[in-house]
């Protein structure tokens, strides 16, 4: 990674009489300077690359719809809403940059630093306004000087052409703070992504009323839109064939290690998407009983399964969220068949109480007595009845975790919504969500026979609520153990 040009990045500069100001240079950069005349030679002998007539994003009517519905839930209120910036990894290197959730939700934008801001026009109604770092300057250098000048990260929109792509006004975000300032009447904003925007605002907000925004934008993404569906649909698919890839080279994780099947999995969510949804879990023989396997530093073997739980994250930031468990050479033991058709048939149960009407706890209720029902006859809970081992839920000690969550831009989507409408709240047409049960059987769990030790199984597929029952997303990868072995079989040729 070149670094002899990049400088200090400036503090953003708020005054326009500022804007012509030169960069300053980084601490032992090869050069010491720039001369007037590379300065000057910089400054022209551009192409005009602005674009024009652009068509508005695939997803701008729908985010025009949201805000709507936002600003008929706050009138009067002025909502500020920030993608959120730069996180520092090392130095002066950078995670790469993921926009909020609400900012995304709201605006179709992915840019750092920018911002949303609906101003209240009266007692209802809001004009909105996208706040954006504009075109790198030319004539202090910023362009090819600065560590995030475009010469060194690559264009950017001009703020004339973010308008016709979003459908949203822009201005230059170094304005905002200005604009902030001058901001009266109540105001709520979405905190944790901008600690510039919460400084400006901090005589002007209130916890309370922040999180009430948060909250409210959490449960308005309980029911998907007709785009969020398709891209969960398109992200699904993705991670099909990311799994299908990693069956492939199952040989070559073998004489290497779970990082391998890590990378393979990786290839295609960057090939077919923006990145993986959430670190994926590539846990072989005994790490499939840790939930969060996610060092994948372990070995393969032949024998034993592998439990995958990854999923494809679209441009547009929706995620899959899916989990197979896979015999590494093909074919289930008869022991891992019976624990796997355990969670199959529990998954079957948990599947077909996700409907218009249901509780959202009913797929998890009817998942984990099956569960129940299965380590009762396999003589682990002694001699006690289903009911008894539900009702002091002693089944967990294998099931661990709940059957499943919604899904969207987060894996686990709608995570901050009031319990009565999510954990506690009825099913509708458009709720995305998982259905994952498990059984995992600990390799120094001294309760059950010494065969089951080491042994981890999860099913894990993103159901849609339709109008009349649920869809499976992620169908197109096999569920029950003969098909899998078949699947399997026919990929490895």
């Amino acid at each position: 990674m070149s670094e002899e040009l990049i400088p200090e990045t400036p503090e953003q500069e708020t005054e326009e009489n500022e804007a012509a100001e030169p960069i300053k240079q980084r601490k032992n950069g090869l050069y010491p300077g720039v001369s007037e005349e590379l300065a000057e030679n910089m400054k022209s002998g551009w192409a005009d690359t602005e674009l024009r007539g652009l068509d508005p994003i695939a997803q701008a009517e729908h985010t025009a719809a949201r805000r709507a519905a936002l600003s008929a839930r706050f009138p009067g209120e002025r909502l500020v809403i920030p993608a959120g910036n730069l996180k520092t990894r090392s130095n002066d290197t950078e995670y790469a940059f993921r926009a909020s959730t609400e900012y995304a939700y709201l605006t179709g934008d992915q840019t750092q630093d920018g911002v949303l801001v609906l101003e209240p026009t009266g007692d209802s109604g809001h004009r909105a306004t996208i706040y954006l770092l504009p075109r790198s300057n030319r004539e202090n250098g910023e362009f090819w000087l600065d560590g995030q000048g475009e010469l060194w990260v690559g264009r950017r929109h001009s703020l004339a052409e973010a308008e016709q792509l979003l459908g949203i006004p822009a201005k230059d975000v170094r304005e905002i703070a200005g604009a902030l300032a001058e901001a009266t009447g109540p105001v709520r904003n979405v905190r944790g992504h901008d600690a510039s925007i919460e400084a400006a605002l901090t005589d002007k907000v209130t916890a309370e009323r922040d999180e009430e925004l948060r909250v409210h934008l959490s449960e308005a993404r309980l029911v998907k839109d007709a785009f969020e569906i398709a891209e969960l649909q398109k992200a699904c698919d993705a991670t099909a064939r990311g799994f299908e890839d990693v069956v492939r080279s199952l040989d070559k994780a073998e004489a290497t290690s779970e990082r391998f099947i890590e990378g393979t999995f990786f290839l295609r969510a960057r090939i077919e998407g923006n990145d993986i949804g959430y670190g994926s879990i590539c846990a072989a023989g005994p790490h499939a009983t840790t939930l969060h396997w996610v060092r994948n530093d372990g070995a393969v073997r032949s024998g034993e399964l592998l439990l995958l739980d990854a999923g494809v994250e679209t441009n547009e930031l929706y995620t899959a969220d899916v989990t197979r468990t896979l015999p590494i050479n093909g074919t289930f033991s008869p022991l891992q068949r019976t624990i796997y058709d355990a969670v199959y048939e529990a998954q079957e149960a948990g599947i077909a109480a996700v409907k218009p009407g249901a509780t959202f706890r009913d797929f998890h209720d009817a998942s984990q007595r099956v569960l129940a029902e299965k380590l009762v006859e396999w003589g682990l809970l002694g001699d006690l009845t289903v009911e008894k081992v539900l009702e002091l839920g002693l089944q967990r000690r294998w099931t661990l975790h709940g059957t499943g969550h919604m899904l969207g831009m987060d894996v686990h989507d709608c995570a901050v919504a009031r319990t009565e409408a999510y954990v506690d709240g009825i099913l509708e047409p458009g709720v995305c969500l998982t259905v994952e049960p498990g059984l995992y059987f600990q390799a120094d769990d001294l309760t059950v026979p010494e065969e089951y030790r080491g042994i981890g199984v999860r099913i894990e597929d993103d159901i849609l609520v339709t109008e009349d029952g649920n869809r499976n997303l992620s169908d197109k990868l096999p569920r029950r153990a003969d098909e899998v072995e078949a699947w399997m079989a026919q990929l490895k040729g």
